[in-house]
């Protein structure tokens, strides 16, 4: 039997609900993704809460809320307490996000879901990886490898490989085949024929027009351009350190390239540490992105026509005209583009350019229906300081809560007082035996010994006494030739605490959060929200263009039949597209498809029979590897035994290995094989599909590498030409890309 694996959605299957799903391999258990909505629903939670005491890892995708938005909360009330994984920028980005989400609640309302304390303890705990790091889990988890590799959609978006006894279970939600300016295509297609992938369907039932990306950036520009220059203000809703970044590089080349002058502004909490974020984060990037810095130093985002800004007043200063302003957040439910939303949509001349399907149920998605909705109500809300009766009111309550708190601590200050005093007579100096009581005395001055404030002589006090005196703390400071012994421990500050108070304060490259948040953040000012209902003309333009950076239902597709797995496992989508993806993956990928509902736990073990052996010593010594890519191969002719525990063992043989036919093993690529002939000096050329090297000798490849969803196919290499010495230069060559068993 191969390795147990059970898929069980806890949110986010037949919906476009958050993103969160329980995965058990051999009994460890994963949460891939912790995702909430903008809306911050609590009952989207509850099957999460019913397991977060089992959960042993946790593994994160993307860098929004989508993917991680649950995890200060589950922390805080559910006991999640499991080690979380991820990459660099996951980590980091969502952290700004997380900040970003809390400061524009609490600027409108109550919040009190989570606190940004909650915040540096969910992701304090997490370890970060780099792109096909393999990372081996020890103690329950023993034997399990978690690699993350490059998803395409987001900065740091993952992609994740599970191993366990050589079956991998591959998790890819929200990727990207397409090169874009700031991120490179997935590599999922690298992967083939593996045991479980899991996937979404949120795009299957979208296919876009196929356009090249600078066409479909020109047409982007265009739209706002023409806004701009009829006297409109642009507004673009976004999220916090995610598909931002891909705009403003958009946005930053044609400003550049058309010279234009109209201003652009990034308006969130944190959009300094986003950028400082992002300038520091180039590895992780495109190579085209990767290769300028290198040759030329020149960072992408060195924003030279973009203003960042963290507060509203800060936008409400700048002079009047035509401008672009990116704001967060997308769903319009919070922060300042739902303000500024509500300021500009009454103006026929301005323009609300959505680059995202707003989430189920949001502001945004409201407005990208069709038709658009000509007026819609909205709830605007502000905190105002206390004033008069009620910030008489507010200073009496909080006096009389430090006054009980200060009660509190008294009487559980007395409390340990009155334990630590319990004497112990093997070191108490009040149980004196009278020959020593003189030296005693004597000595009291002396640092090296101890002494009181009060010395009964003679009395011994009864075991249940406290102590015949008043209280005191024994001072036991150890001395030496030099005076106090001092521990430089005391006065090192650990590294967890310098990242943890960095963290704090926005973690941006030179220790400094964003003026505006930081005020806020620090602003104690006794406070209430004030809210009234409005009803709001939408007259100005509303306009949906696709820059999610999510491969389409075609290229889905195309990628999951390349894949091939053995099993597949359909999650976050709408029922229709997950029903749609579901039949044809029947027809064309492969016939283990599912489709599973909310807390249903479905298994997914490999059909294929694994079985650990052991390999004895003596076996070992006669055996010859040879290194073929990341693995050691080798031929073993053994017999199959038993150790004393029972456990299988291979074994030498006790006759003579009979002969076996000749094995290749490896996989060549033409494209690399004609760059290793050119570098032997060999003239070499594709050719009506066949590589035509020097003038007489021609490779060519025939057969397939794997038939659509069903096993593997056979490939031959066919070596044609005459008996020279270039052939057998050229045969020779070819060997040696291969292991001959």
């Amino acid at each position: 039997m191969g390795t147990s694996v059970q898929v069980t959605p806890l949110c986010g299957v037949y919906n476009e609900n958050p993103l969160s799903y329980l995965i058990s391999i051999d009994g460890f258990n994963f949460l891939i993704d912790c995702g909430w909505n903008d809306v911050f629903d609590p009952s989207l939670l509850q099957p999460l809460s019913r397991v977060a005491s089992t959960i042993d890892a946790v593994l994160l995708s993307h860098p929004d809320t989508l993917h991680l938005g649950a995890l200060p909360y589950a922390m805080k009330h559910f006991g999640l307490s499991a080690p979380v994984y991820s990459t660099e920028p996951v980590f980091r980005l969502g952290l700004l996000t997380m900040y970003d989400q809390y400061l524009s609640r609490k600027q409108v309302s109550e919040f009190d879901l989570f606190t940004l304390d909650d915040i540096d303890s969910a992701f304090q705990s997490v370890t970060r990886l780099t792109y096909s790091q393999n990372y081996h889990l020890s103690g329950k988890g023993e034997g399990i490898v978690i690699a993350p590799h490059v998803a395409g959609h987001l900065l740091g978006g993952t992609v994740w490989k599970i191993t366990k006894d050589g079956e991998d279970v591959i998790y890819a939600v929200d990727f990207n085949r397409r090169k874009e300016k700031h991120l490179n295509g997935t590599v999922l297609e690298s992967f083939v024929r593996p045991a479980v992938l899991i996937t979404d369907a949120y795009n299957a039932l979208n296919n876009q027009p196929p356009k090249p990306q600078r066409e479909r950036d020109r047409d982007f520009v265009d739209i706002i351009s023409r806004t701009l220059e009829g006297g409109g203000n642009v507004l673009l809703p976004v999220d916090t350190a995610g598909r931002v970044l891909e705009l403003l590089l958009v946005l930053e080349e044609h400003w550049s390239l058309k010279s234009l002058n109209f201003p652009i502004y990034f308006l969130t909490y944190v959009s300094s540490s986003t950028i400082d974020y992002a300038k520091s984060f180039l590895e992780w990037m495109s190579d085209a992105i990767a290769k300028s810095f290198e040759t030329s130093r020149d960072n992408a985002f060195l924003l030279r026509h973009v203003t960042l800004l963290v507060s509203k007043s800060e936008l409400d200063k700048v002079p009047d005209g035509p401008k672009v302003v990116l704001a967060s957040m997308a769903s319009l439910e919070a922060g300042f583009s739902h303000d500024i939303f509500v300021e500009w949509a009454s103006d026929v001349k301005n323009l609300i350019l959505f680059t995202e399907r707003g989430q189920f149920g949001t502001l945004a998605r409201m407005l990208q229906a069709d038709p658009p909705p000509k007026a819609v109500k909205v709830t605007m809300s502000k905190r105002v300081p206390l004033t008069g009766e009620e910030l008489i009111a507010y200073e009496e309550e909080q006096n009389r809560l430090k006054k009980e708190e200060a009660l509190k601590a008294s009487l559980v200050k007395e409390e340990e007082s009155k334990t630590s005093l319990v004497p112990d007579n093997s070191s108490d100096p009040m149980v004196i035996d009278t020959l020593n009581k003189h030296s005693s005395l004597d000595g009291l001055g002396q640092h090296g010994s101890r002494f009181r404030d009060v010395l009964i002589d003679g009395f011994v006090p009864p075991s249940s006494s406290v102590a015949p005196m008043f209280p005191f703390y024994d001072n036991t400071s150890d001395w030496d030739d030099f005076g106090e012994v001092i521990n430089p421990d005391d006065y090192v500050i650990k590294d967890e605490d310098m990242d943890q108070g960095a963290m704090r304060i926005g973690g941006d490259m030179d220790g400094k959060f964003d003026e505006a948040s930081a005020s806020l953040m620090l602003d104690t000012t006794p406070s209430k929200v004030i809210s009234n209902e409005l009803t709001v003309q939408v007259k100005s333009s509303l306009i949906y263009m696709d820059y999610e950076g999510r491969s389409d239902g075609r290229s889905v597709k195309s990628i999951l039949a390349h894949v091939a797995p053995l099993k597949l496992v359909l999650v976050h989508g709408s029922a229709e597209a997950t029903e749609h993806l579901k039949q044809h993956c029947l027809k064309h990928v492969c016939p283990h498809v599912y489709a599973p509902k909310s807390e249903e736990t479905i298994d997914v073990t490999s059909d294929l029979c694994a079985y650990k052996v052991q390999l004895s010593e003596k076996l070992m010594s006669n055996v010859l590897f040879k290194k073929l890519g990341d693995y050691e191969i080798a031929w073993v002719d053994a017999e199959v035994g038993k150790t004393e525990n029972d456990m299988l063992s291979l074994l030498p043989l006790s006759t003579p290995a009979p002969p076996h036919k000749s094995v290749v093993v490896g996989d060549l690529k033409m494209a690399d094989f004609k760059q290793f002939l050119a570098s032997k000096g060999v003239k070499v050329e594709f050719a009506g599909g066949a590589l035509r090297c020097g003038e007489y000798v021609t490779l060519r490849k025939v057969g397939v590498a794997n038939q659509k969803g069903g096993g593997s196919g056979t490939q031959q290499i066919i070596i044609e030409g005459p008996l020279c010495e270039d052939y057998y230069k050229i045969r020779e060559y070819l060997y040696s890309q291969f292991y001959l068993l």
